[in-house]
Parts: C-alpha cells; structure tokens; sequence
C-alpha cells in the first residue's frame, strides 16, 4: 500500500487551535467498524457505550515541558554567544542526564557545541549529531532537572497549533495539554485521546461496573515528524519507552481470560498493548519495561484491543493507518469525510473518534 492511500482533504480552518471551554466538551462520532455505520454524538455521553465487565486501559505518562530557549556558549570563554537565541526541543531521554533533542536553528551546532538555559539554571553540551539532523545533550547534574524545566520550559505543542512566537504555549496549554491521570514524566507529546476525560466522566464510568486501568508510554519524535517514503514497508518508526505495571498486567490476564472487552484509550495504548502481546511468548501479560517501534497498519492482527477511543489525525499520517487497520480503511476515510463535513474539529485539541 501506499502512504498516499490514507490522505483525505481537511480544510486549514477545521484544526483546532484551542481546546473545548469544557474539557469533556468535545463532539464524538461513534463508528461500527463492522458496518461502517456512524453517529454524531456528544463526548459526555461516551460512559454508555461502555459495557459492564469492559476494560478500558488509559496511558498515564505526563508530557514535560520540552521547548527550551538557549544561548549558545564560546568554548574559550565561556561567554555567550552574541548571535541570539536557539531552540532546543528535548525528545526523548537517553540516561539520566542525557537527551535527545532538535535544535534550532542547527546547521553549524556540532559535537561540542555548549548551552546556557535560562540564567545559567540548566548548561548541556552537544556530544553526538543523529543521522536525521537530531543531537544528544549532556546536561550539567542539578539538583532538581525536571523543576527547573518546568520554569524554563514551554508546552510542546504541536506545530498545526499556533501561538505567537513571545508565547510559544498559552496559560491554559499548561493543563489542557496534560490528561487529568496524568503521572509519570516523559512525554513530548499528549496522548490526546486522554485529554477529555474527567474526574467525574471517569467515575460514571466505573459506576457501569468497567474496570479502569493504566499503561505508561512516553510519547517521542515519531509524533512530530511526516512520514517521508511512498510505501508503507518502509516506513520505520522511532522506539519509545513504555512500563506496563504489575496491577495492568493482571487486569489484562483476567480481561482476556474472561472474554471481556479491552478499550484502548488512544492510538499509544493501542501500540503498547499489542506491542507487549506480540512479545510474549504464551500471550499473557507480564509487568516490565520497555520500547517499541511497533507499526500498525492494514493487514494488522489485533490480538488485545477490541475498542478504541481516538482523535482525529493527519492526512497521510501512521496513526490513521493505525486507526484504518483497526476498523478498514474505506470505513474511516469515509467517516473522515462525513467529519469534514459536518465540520468536527480536527487534531490534538479537537473533537474524537469511538470504533467498536
């Protein structure tokens, strides 16, 4: 197949720029994936098309604030250096002080190259250069990293939503741009399918008798970036960590044992799960930590999921193909139609997708 077979026309004016006023105020188009059938409804409503017993797996992992600013250093004098500030974008972390990072603008930043953060709060130096333009920072041990990053750091946001170039994130990107259950640190991007739930969304739904569980994904660079080949075997995806939990893991054995449902909630929950499916050697769940690279697309074996909860993604993008393999590919981009013209809004801060 080819990449071109998952594009479908979206008008500039339909991606969402802010969220919902209400967190839990998007619109949700319902998609039997069977049939192909759709319905307009509304997010609050999404607790009844749960069923008692059901299993709903959310990805915890907490986005950091990732966008720095940074002045880079003279190696004799340690001084800054006079040609204005570069942005450093943190996309995965390596070890304890180390990152991945984009750097910009980075043509001349090579192996060597220092920076200041803030008033002198964070130094890193550069000590790799990737093959795709990416660095490796070594920062300067701190006391507290991830406090200082929150002061100097900005929300990641992705780059269709627009802030002015002073205010790279708005106030209200700071909670928006983070699920309510959100806990361990690592994300450069939300698992967005999370971003509508709330505290009482979610009470309602354990109040149907669904059990409610959490795997932990870090969301890195793959995000961020178009896919640059015609076909889909050659599409290779970036490794990001994951940690499935003891508690999860025997939520998941007893889940499938019994026959009941798993929801995923997001595209990232869905490639943990079937990453740590296909991984086991008998085809249960065992608690660790790891990485994965998994692709999804048509043609896929889903062995764990049986619902998902999902966004709207990009023209051309892996997570439709993700989301085209789970329920076929005429089905969503003909529901992608009938959201174009019933004018949902699209992406990161935009209205969701339910196909079961």
């Amino acid at each position: 197949m080819l990449v071109s077979d998952f594009d479908y026309e979206l008008p500039e004016e339909l991606i969402a720029q802010q969220p919902p006023a209400e967190r839990s105020g998007a619109r949700i188009l319902m998609l039997d994936r069977r049939s192909g059938h759709w319905q307009d409804s509304a997010f609050q409503h999404f607790p009844e098309q749960l069923r008692e017993g059901d299993l709903l797996v959310l990805n915890n992992s907490r986005v950091i604030p990732a966008r720095l600013f940074a002045r880079r250093v003279r190696a004799a004098a340690y001084g800054e250096d006079p040609t204005g500030r570069m942005e450093v974008f943190l996309t995965s972390q390596v070890s304890e002080w180390e990152w991945e990072a984009l750097v910009r603008p980075g043509r001349k930043v090579q192996a060597g190259t220092q920076f200041v953060f803030g008033e002198g709060e964070l130094r890193a130096v550069v000590i790799a250069r990737g093959e795709l333009g990416e660095r490796t920072l070594r920062f300067e041990p701190v006391a507290d990293f991830y406090a200082i990053l929150e002061r100097l750091g900005h929300i990641p946001l992705p780059p269709y939503i627009r802030r002015s170039e002073k205010d790279t994130d708005a106030d209200t990107d700071r909670e928006r741009y983070q699920t309510v259950f959100a806990r361990d640190r690592g994300s450069v991007a939300a698992p967005t399918a999370g971003l509508h739930f709330t505290p009482e969304i979610l009470d309602r739904i354990r109040e149907r008798g669904v059990r409610i569980a959490h795997i932990t994904l870090h969301v890195g660079l793959g995000t961020f970036q178009p896919v640059r080949v015609e076909r889909l075997e050659d599409i290779h995806l970036h490794r990001e960590r994951y940690t499935l939990s003891e508690e999860t893991a025997c939520e998941l054995n007893a889940a499938l044992r019994e026959g009941r449902r798993v929801v995923a909630a997001g595209t990232t929950t869905v490639r943990t799960l079937e990453h740590c499916a296909q991984t086991s050697s008998d085809g249960s769940f065992e608690a660790h930590s790891g990485s994965t690279d998994i692709f999804i697309s048509p043609g896929f074996e889903f062995r764990v999921v049986k619902a998902l909860l999902t966004n709207f993604h990009l023209p051309q993008s892996t997570l439709l193909m993700l989301v085209s393999a789970f329920a076929g590919r005429e089905h969503v981009l003909a529901a992608y139609r009938h959201a174009v013209t019933s004018r949902y809004r699209f992406f990161s801060y935009g209205d969701c997708m339910f196909l079961s």
